[in-house]
């Protein structure tokens, strides 16, 4: 599955635009709407880049949540990619919402 237009709204109102770098709560450089690979201070970016950005670093939420084999509706995925896009892929991998998906499954 593919993130929706719905859910990459969703994931820029949470995420918020900025368009200098700066450095988050978890000390990583951050750019555009939550990007942080190769962001360097100083780094400027244009709503048009962030949006890029974000393309890009969708797939490997996606990814992540994809590899899980869930059988999830359009706003079940978007909301997991969120959260993965948040968290990142591998601590979604340690987490307990991921655990508790795939005790589910085994219901």
């Amino acid at each position: 599955m593919k993130t929706s237009a719905i859910g990459r709204k969703l994931i820029k109102t949470f995420e918020g635009y900025r368009s200098e770098a700066y450095l988050c709560p978890a000390g990583r450089w951050t750019i555009g709407y939550g990007h942080t690979s190769g962001v360097e201070p100083g780094d400027t970016c244009t709503r048009e880049e962030a949006d890029e950005f974000l393309k890009e670093d969708l797939i490997n939420a996606e990814n992540a949540v994809n590899a899980q084999n869930l059988d999830l509706s359009q706003t079940q995925f978007d909301a997991l990619v969120s959260f993965v896009y948040n968290i990142g892929s591998g601590a979604f991998q340690d987490s307990t919402l991921l655990k508790l998906l795939l005790s589910l499954i085994h219901i």
